[in-house]
């Protein structure tokens, strides 16, 4: 088994919404106020650039795609930005394929000059919560201020420290 984490590419953006929905229905998050909802998941790689200040990752097993992991600024926040729509298949899950897409994300995000890291997400995914928390990620009492996912009911924030020089 061999394993590959790229840039999202046009290519790619009908698959990966797939599997964001997908991944959304198995956890409940179907609907407004859930990730797998919004528009920007139908063309994920035009929502998702440098020039954004955003990525969006996919992860490929043998060359198939198995899901995905983005960074983005919160709500137009110069510091603040949001890890958004981790999401893997079910077979790919346990590879550790989550924790290189969130950390390849994090790094993007402290060379963007962001100072804090948000997420929202369900209570349901304890897997994920688990990878967050190992992370460094701090549960918050409520969302941030400005969040889209009125359907989510677990908030987190990281610090993010630029490394020594």
């Amino acid at each position: 088994m061999s394993y590959k984490i790229a840039e999202i590419k046009q290519a790619d953006d009908a698959i990966i919404c797939e599997i964001i929905q997908k991944v959304g229905a198995e956890y409940g998050a179907v609907g407004d106020g859930f990730g797998p909802s919004d528009s920007e998941v139908l063309c994920m790689s035009q929502n998702y650039t440098e020039s954004l200040k955003s990525r969006y990752l996919v992860a490929r097993v043998d060359e198939k795609i198995v899901g995905g992991c983005g960074i983005a600024p919160f709500n137009g926040n110069n510091d603040v930005c949001e890890l958004k729509k981790l999401f893997l298949l079910p077979e790919s899950r346990g590879l550790g394929l989550g924790r290189k897409l969130a950390i390849n994300c994090l790094e993007f995000a402290t060379s963007q000059g962001f100072t804090h890291c948000y997420l929202d997400t369900l209570e349901k995914m304890s897997s994920a919560i688990a990878l967050y928390e190992k992370l460094g990620f701090k549960y918050l009492s409520e969302p941030l201020k400005g969040s889209e996912h009125s359907g989510c009911d677990v908030w987190m924030l990281k610090e993010l420290k630029l490394p020594a020089t």
